[in-house]
């Protein structure tokens, strides 16, 4: 069964640093793209970052760049979002995605079921 499980998020003061963590199972993801979008209440789902599936090329939305690292681990199926220098408007559930294509291609097949994220000022 394919699944996505998040993990890592919690309540984190504005400046602070979080490290989320997306454990993939099921099959193996070490050639498929994989994402990070997150959900602020009563907003759209947005896009946060993404990574081909060889790690050589990432992508981020403007509002995280520089602040924001996503990484993954192929060995251990686990992709990473490390997050510094938060902001009370980062505040979300963020949530995990993975693609069938090694490139980033923006489309998404499998999701996990998110963590909140939670930045107080």
């Amino acid at each position: 069964q394919v699944q996505l499980v998040e993990s890592g998020g919690g309540l984190v003061q504005a400046g602070g640093s979080l490290r989320l963590a997306c454990a993939a199972s099921g099959r193996t993801w070490s050639n498929n793209a994989m994402g990070w979008f997150r959900q602020a209440p009563g907003k759209q789902r947005e896009f946060v970052a993404a990574i081909s599936g060889s790690a050589g090329t990432t992508h981020y939305a403007d509002s995280v760049k520089g602040r924001f690292t996503v990484s993954r681990e192929n060995a251990k199926n686990t992709m990473y979002l490390q997050m510094s220098s938060l902001k009370p408007e980062d505040t979300a559930v963020y949530t995990c995605a993975a693609g069938h294509s090694t490139y980033v291609t923006g489309i998404y097949n499998y999701w996990g079921q998110g963590t909140q994220v939670t930045v107080s000022s």
